[in-house]
């Protein structure tokens, strides 16, 4: 009898705004703009980051796989949001769905790792900074990179397996803009304490554990900058930390904010998303990407003194 209210989904309809005409043509035109801006900004900073040897150095390699991060990870959900703001038809397969979950949990997991590596290689370049060239060396930071890369793939791959794998009803309604892995969970007509319990422990690995050494990293950062004597001298340290730091606040501050935000009992109840919890889901998916070439070329001068170098050599060559 169980199975008379489970189906072989084809397709998921994704509800996002549905009933909201007026606000899925501005939000089309914002995050259409949003989404250029992304595209442009990050694509200039890896190129910069390529072109000029002067930015051949652990934290730019780092920042060119963070630029490269943000452009799949929006990539893999805008532009399918911005043709379902204008369509009558808002609807997935089950297939694409699934891809959408395993790339967008991929991206956002990967992302997490790669900021605690940052960190660190912070935390090395100012509190040890006579044996940095030894502890980030090319050895050391091309396999950083490529392991957060991997613990993004292998996390997402085990959640995304586990959650295609549920049977579920025959109300196939998503209320998001996107395949989020939280709100495909919920359609199952099935037990998912133990895909909960996944994702709790892969939370605290690859979320909660990266914080961690961010908050560790910092802490001790402060710690050797406070004893630096000259106001000059901490001024200058701190810069060189600032704009990651300031990214690091801005992801996870917004992922705090949108999973740890009190919520009504109506809600809880329901179990559903209000239009304004799924705006705010969708502009986390955005506001971060597109603030991260902005913050590191408006506080760093390095790529500021790369762009004027690439400039100048463009156009006055000759």
């Amino acid at each position: 009898m169980e199975w008379e209210n489970q189906t072989i989904l084809v397709e998921f309809f994704l509800k996002g705004l549905s009933g909201y005409p007026r606000l899925e043509i501005l939000f089309f035109v914002l995050i259409l703009i949003m989404y250029v801006v992304i595209l442009l900004g990050n694509g200039t900073l890896i190129l910069i980051s390529i072109l000029d040897s002067h930015l051949h150095t652990p934290m730019y390699f780092f920042l060119g796989n963070l630029s490269f991060l943000d452009i799949c990870y929006t990539t893999t959900s805008i532009p399918s949001t911005l043709v379902s703001f204008l369509s009558d038809r808002k609807t997935i397969s089950f297939s694409g769905c699934a891809v959408q979950m395993f790339l967008g949990l991929a991206m956002g997991t990967t992302e997490c790792v790669l900021l605690g590596m940052m960190a660190f290689d912070r935390y090395v370049a100012i509190c040890n900074p006579l044996r940095y060239p030894i502890i980030m060396s090319k050895d050391s930071y091309v396999p950083m990179a490529a392991g957060s890369w991997f613990a993004g793939v292998v996390n997402s791959a085990v959640q995304t397996a586990f959650v295609v794998q549920l049977p579920f009803c025959r109300n196939s309604v998503i209320n998001h803009f996107s395949c989020e892995i939280l709100a495909v969970m919920k359609m199952a007509c099935a037990d998912i304490s133990g895909n909960e319990f996944i994702m709790l422990v892969a939370t605290t690995l690859f979320t909660l554990m990266p914080l961690l050494l961010i908050v560790i990293s910092y802490s001790l950062i402060i710690s050797s900058i406070l004893k630096i004597r000259s106001s000059e001298g901490r001024s200058k340290v701190f810069s060189t930390c600032s704009a990651h730091l300031t990214v690091v606040i801005i992801f996870y501050g917004t992922i705090l904010f949108m999973y740890m935000k009190p919520k009504s009992k109506e809600t809880l109840n329901l179990d559903d998303l209000n239009a304004t919890d799924k705006l705010i889901s969708m502009f986390y998916g955005v506001i971060t990407p597109m603030m991260n070439p902005l913050i590191y070329s408006l506080r760093n001068k390095d790529v500021k003194g790369a762009v004027k170098h690439l400039l100048n050599r463009r156009f006055f060559s000759k």
